[in-house]
Order: structure tokens, then C-alpha cells, then sequence
């Protein structure tokens, strides 16, 4: 009976509290009230939808050995602490999407976005990663082109695989490039990320050889270690000697994140890529739960509307109405893609009992979606005008902090140049201007909370650092963990060429395959430095595509495998979320290549910019960027459409086969890995 009442309670919170967001009008809502409607409706989902999927759908059974127990070697497939395993998943999933994503997102106002981040987390997001991880676990820890493969057809599998493995290249590239925007001319930001690169390796070898099974103690020294490296970084911006060392401009800091990735992938995953996502998990739910208590503590009012002017398609930090484009910018706060790679990729491999599957897939999306909401009143406690003056590209305010100012005035959100300098000062940094990305936003924002929050009022500068550095460790570990899922994706793919380019423990082959996926994406990376728009404005749409088209394809594969197990009749479990994508995603990606609007379709803007060109309208020193953007948008349009076309070749097989198992006339015959008795303990 006390528990009944505890959860009647917490239903009765998340229903008053969405009631008054409904029903608010004519004043500015506190921020207070979008908390509690998100951790009630979070709860509620955990607890009673994830255990139904887990225990009635899936049927988890911790008496079957996982692939990291029957197939431990000691690098990839490696039995490890459920905790560990938790903080690398959440780590490699939490990247910019439930960052930069509702930041980006708000132009359209705080309520579209939110709305699609806490429903689309609990039925959509959290039950793909979930299904994924619990289908590559009983299936030696394949890939999802593997599984695909294997479960839908010959055709179904290469297409997946390909398409797979170009939609990575793009999501990589996009969140690379997030960095790159946060980090150039930041000496503070770029030592304090830089610093826990030897900190994670230290915490590598600390649990493995100096102090083994110490979890706790490896994570408070790390932590505390972290926190050093932010408060030093503060010295190292005011020293004339060493500032200019830490102070690059996009291009060299692109060079040194390709050369990052590389590393990350081709070391042993306990020597970096698990305490570096374990370390980063640790400072990033401390993170969370500070600035939900600071949210509480401070009480912020959200000063963007919940529905602005730019709903039309009119909005300056990327074109497009709320549909589909709310639905594509914010990904990873609700359903991305890119985590079916993760849940199908390293963390399968690590986990040592079935049912840690649920905390680990479904719990970790839940987080992350939290942190999207967080994000999102991060960017609307901020003033409108402050908002639009960081996230709008110099192509479309103006170059000049005064043409800027006088643009974004216009459009009904007064500010001041006076009141962007003084922010800027504030914060620690020379300017605020055109810092496309999202993530300055989200550092402004979190560091004016932090800073109202306990008397902590003139740190803003340190809670600013801080926070880039949060969002960095969160974009990071999703760079280096996708590098290695992708070269698992290539090794797959190689190995059908030349087997030993297949063997995941053959370290040429690694270093190879590593190269290859790195160059790919390191392409797409420079092209975005060297974009006039701030490679944002036209690879962000492109990234929220690919990523929720990637996610198709994980929910075709997933509702394909619960039909052979016989779990037909529960397939709307993943079917309902599968149908939301393919409407929100086609119809971007039709919009994206043939809309007519210059602002909105890759072509029609390729197509303006030549026949601006043409009449002599460019003067002669824009004509280089006029022309790198035309090729820019050509070859975005050409890549939308080969994802495109992928995925509609998976969902057309995917969809064959459950005609032909419903009609009886294909046997379904599962692909598992056969059942072995576990020996380790519970």
C-alpha cells in the first residue's frame, strides 16, 4: 500500500505540474514546473513501462551467460562492473544531441521541444536502445548491420551496413565540429579537456594494475583531479607565456581532434575509452543533479515564449517549421540513431548479466533526456535577444556586432552591444557573437544558474569553463567511442574482402580500418570549419536526418527479431516509434533536397548562389566562400538522398518479411547465439 501511494504521488505531481504548463498564459513560466513534470513522467516510465518491456516482452534471464563472459579477451569482450558499464553507456550515448540540440530547438519556444524530448524518451528513445542492447546480447555483441543481416535478409543486411557506416562518418564529422566551435581561441576550455586525456589513463591503469575493483577511490581521485584541471585552466588563460599554447584557432583544433579520435580507437578499451567515459559519466550526473538542484534552488523564469515567430520555417539558426524540424534537431534527447550503434556495439561486449540491460539502455536514455530538458531551460533563462545574438551565424546577422545587435532588434528581441560585452566579460571570454553550436549557450546559461544559486554570485567565469568543459567531455566520449564502433562496422564489412581485416584482435587490421574511418569523417569535420555559416546552419539538418534515419533502421531490425520470437502481438513496442520517424524523417529529407526555397533545400540554395554568381552580385572577395557553399550544399543533398534511399530499401525488406512470417509462408528462424549456462555470480 506505501508503495501504491508513492507512485500515486508522483503521478499526481507530473499531472499538476503539466497542468499548470498547459494552462499558463500571458506571464513568463517557471522553470521550476518543467522539472516536475519531466522526473515524474521519467519515474513512472522506469518503473513500470521499461520493467513490462523487460520481463514480459524480452523475457531477460541473468542465468544465460552474456557475450562478455563466454568471450572474454581481454580488450573488446571484457566482464565489468555494472556501474562502470552504466557510465560508459551513458557517456558514449549523451552526446550533442541532448545538448546542442534543444538549445538549437528553442528558437521555435521552449514547448515543441520539450514535449518531444520527454514523450519521445519514454516511449521511443529509451525502449530502442533497450531492445537493440538486449538483441546484440544474445547475439555475441554483433553490430546492428551484422544483426540486420542476419535477421532481415542478404540485401536488408549490406544496405544496413553501408548505410550504417556513411550515416556514422556524418554524426561523427557534426559533433567533432561542436567541439571545434566550443574550444577556438579558448585557452581555459581547450587545457581542461585537454587535461583529462592523461587523467583517464592514469584511472585506466589505476583500476587495472594499481589499485584493481577500487572503483571509488579511481573515481574520486579523478574527480578531484578534473576539478583542479578547470580551476588551473583559469591560470593558464592569464599567463602571457602559456595562454598562446592552448589558444588555436577551428582549423588546427580540427587536426587535433582527428588525431584523438584515432588514438581513442586504437588503444585498448580500458586504457581510455572506459575510464575516460566512466570519469566523464561521474562529473556529468554530478552535473545534472547540481544544476537540477540549482534549478530549484534559483527558481529561473524561462524569458523565451513557449511558441516564438520563427514556427513558420523563418528561423535564423537553421531553416524549416516545427515539422519535421523540431523532430530532427533534437535527436539524442529523444530518439537517436546514433545510440543503437553504442547499445550494439561496445557496451553488449562489457556487460556481464542480462537484466543490467535494462539500467543500461532504457535508464541511460532517460538521463540523457533529462539533460536535454535541462539544456532547454538552460537556453530560455537566457534573454531572447542574448539567445539569437549567440547562436545566429555572421552569414545572417551581420558580421559587425552592431549590425547584429540592430538585425536581431528588429525581429522583436532588443539588446545591446554594451550587453553582449558585458557577458562576454563576465564569462571570461573576448566575445559572444556568432558562437554557432549551441554549446556557449548552454555554458551562459548554466553558469547564470550555477552563479544565482547558493550566494555564488561573481564565479560566472568558473561555472562558464566549467561547463564547457561538461559539454565537451559529453561530445567527446561520443566521438571516440563512435570511431570505435565504426571501425567495428568497416571490419565487418572488410572481412568478407579478406578475413584477417574481420578479426576485431588483429591490431593492423584495427589500425588500418581506424585510419579509414577517421579520414572519412575528419573530411566532413574540415568542410564544416571552413563553411561561411559556421557549418551548423548546413550540417546540423543533415546530422539530425542521418541520425533519426539511422534509428529506422534499428527499429526495423528490432520489431523484425520480437516477430521471430514469437513476440508479434507486442511489436507495437517499436513499430509506434518506427512510424513517427519514417513520416518526420522522409518528409525532411524531401524538404531538405527539392524544397525551392533557397534557405531550405540544398539545391534551390546551390542553384541561387550560382545565379548570383552569374550576375555578378558576389563581389570578387566573397566569391570563394560563395563558391564553397554551393559545393557544400550539392554534396549534402547528394548524401540526404543516399541515406535516403538506404533506409527505404531496409524498411521495404524489413516489411516483406513480416508479411511473409504473418502469412506463414517463411519460417522465422532466429539468428542467437546458443544459450550457455553462466558461472559468474549475480
Amino acid at each position: 500500500m506505501l508503495k501504491k501511494l508513492l507512485w500515486a504521488g508522483v503521478a499526481l505531481m507530473g499531472a499538476t505540474a503539466l497542468g499548470v504548463i498547459a494552462l499558463k498564459r500571458g506571464e513568463p513560466l517557471n522553470a521550476v514546473w518543467l522539472i516536475a513534470a519531466a522526473a515524474s513522467i521519467y519515474a513512472l516510465g522506469y518503473r513500470f513501462y521499461s520493467r513490462w518491456v523487460a520481463f514480459r516482452v524480452l523475457e531477460l534471464d541473468d542465468q544465460r551467460a552474456t557475450p562478455a563472459e563466454r568471450l572474454d579477451d581481454g580488450r573488446d569482450f571484457v566482464p565489468t562492473n555494472k556501474w562502470v558499464v552504466f557510465g560508459h553507456h551513458f557517456a558514449a550515448i549523451a552526446g550533442p544531441g541532448p545538448l546542442v540540440g534543444p538549445i538549437l530547438a528553442a528558437q521555435f519556444g521552449y514547448l515543441p521541444g520539450t514535449i518531444w524530448i520527454v514523450i519521445g524518451g519514454v516511449l521511443g528513445g529509451a525502449v530502442q536502445d533497450f531492445v537493440t542492447l538486449f538483441c546484440s546480447i544474445r547475439r555475441d555483441g554483433k553490430s546492428l548491420g551484422k544483426m540486420a543481416k542476419d535477421e532481415i535478409s542478404e540485401l536488408g543486411g549490406w544496405t544496413a551496413l553501408v548505410g550504417v557506416l556513411l550515416i556514422m562518418v556524418i554524426l561523427i564529422a557534426v559533433v567533432a565540429l561542436v567541439v571545434v566551435n566550443a574550444l577556438k581561441s579558448s585557452p581555459w576550455g581547450l587545457f581542461t579537456i585537454a587535461a583529462t586525456i592523461p587523467i583517464a589513463l592514469f584511472m585506466g591503469l589505476h583500476l587495472r594494475y594499481l589499485r584493481p575493483g577500487r572503483v571509488l577511490e579511481g573515481s574520486l581521485l579523478g574527480f578531484v583531479l578534473v576539478m583542479a584541471a578547470v580551476i588551473g585552466g583559469r591560470y593558464i588563460a592569464a599567463s602571457p607565456s602559456l595562454a598562446p599554447c592552448f589558444t588555436y584557432g577551428p582549423a588546427a583544433l580540427a587536426w587535433m581532434i582527428i588525431g584523438y579520435g584515432f588514438a581513442a580507437s586504437v588503444l585498448p578499451v580500458w586504457l581510455l575509452l572506459a575510464p575516460r567515459d566512466y570519469l566523464s559519466t561521474f562529473i556529468k550526473l554530478g552535473t545534472i543533479l547540481a544544476l537540477a538542484l540549482g534549478i530549484l534552488a534559483a527558481r529561473p523564469t524561462m524569458l523565451l515564449p513557449p511558441l516564438t515567430r520563427f514556427t513558420d520555417g523563418t528561423g535564423p539558426i537553421f531553416s524549416g517549421k516545427v515539422f519535421p524540424f523540431c523532430f530532427i534537431t533534437i535527436a539524442c534527447g529523444a530518439i537517436s540513431g546514433f545510440h543503437s550503434l553504442i547499445s550494439s556495439g561496445t557496451t553488449p561486449k562489457l556487460l556481464t548479466k542480462e537484466t543490467q540491460a535494462r539500467m543500461v539502455g532504457y535508464g541511460s536514455m532517460l538521463m540523457e533526456s533529462f539533460v536535454g530538458v535541462m539544456a532547454m531551460i538552460a537556453a530560455t533563462v537566457l534573454k531572447p535577444g542574448v539567445y539569437f545574438a549567440m547562436n545566429s551565424p555572421a552569414g545572417v546577422v551581420g558580421t559587425l556586432p552592431e549590425r547584429a545587435v540592430q538585425t536581431i532588434s528588429d525581429w522583436g528581441f532588443p539588446m545591446t552591444v554594451g550587453d553582449m560585452n558585458a557577458l562576454a566579460a563576465k564569462v571570461g571570454e573576448l566575445t559572444l557573437f556568432n558562437r554557432t553550436g549551441g554549446a556557449p549557450s548552454l555554458a551562459v546559461g548554466m553558469a547564470h544558474i550555477f552563479s544565482g544559486t547558493l550566494g555564488m554570485q561573481g564565479l560566472e567565469a568558473i561555472w562558464y569553463h566549467f561547463a564547457i568543459m561538461f559539454e565537451a567531455l559529453f561530445i567527446l566520449t561520443v566521438l571516440d567511442a563512435g570511431t570505435r564502433v565504426g571501425r567495428f562496422m568497416l571490419q565487418d564489412l572488410l572481412g568478407h574482402v579478406w578475413k584477417p581485416l574481420g578479426r576485431t584482435g588483429w591490431y593492423p587490421g584495427v589500425v588500418a580500418t581506424s585510419a579509414v574511418i577517421v579520414g572519412a569523417w575528419g573530411y566532413f569535420l574540415l568542410q564544416g570549419v571552413v563553411d561561411p555559416l559556421g557549418g551548423i546552419n548546413s550540417l546540423w539538418p543533415l546530422f539530425g536526418i542521418a541520425n533519426q534515419l539511422l534509428a529506422t533502421i534499428a527499429l526495423s531490425v528490432a520489431t523484425t527479431i520480437l516477430i521471430k520470437m514469437g513476440k508479434g502481438r507486442f511489436a507495437w513496442v517499436t513499430l509506434a516509434p518506427l512510424g513517427w520517424l519514417v513520416a518526420v524523417t522522409m518528409t525532411a529529407s524531401w524538404q531538405k533536397i527539392f524544397s525551392p526555397e533557397p534557405h531550405l533545400g540544398f539545391l534551390a540554395q546551390a542553384r541561387w548562389l550560382s545565379e548570383q554568381i552569374a550576375s555578378g552580385a558576389v563581389p570578387a572577395a566573397g566569391l570563394a566562400a560563395a563558391e564553397r557553399l554551393i559545393f557544400n550544399a550539392q554534396l549534402d543533398a547528394v548524401v540526404n538522398g543516399v541515406f535516403a534511399v538506404l533506409v527505404l530499401v531496409v524498411l521495404c525488406e524489413s516489411g516483406r518479411n513480416w508479411l511473409l512470417y504473418t502469412l506463414g509462408r517463411k519460417l522465422p528462424v532466429l539468428s542467437e547465439a546458443p544459450a550457455v549456462l553462466s558461472r559468474l555470480p549475480a
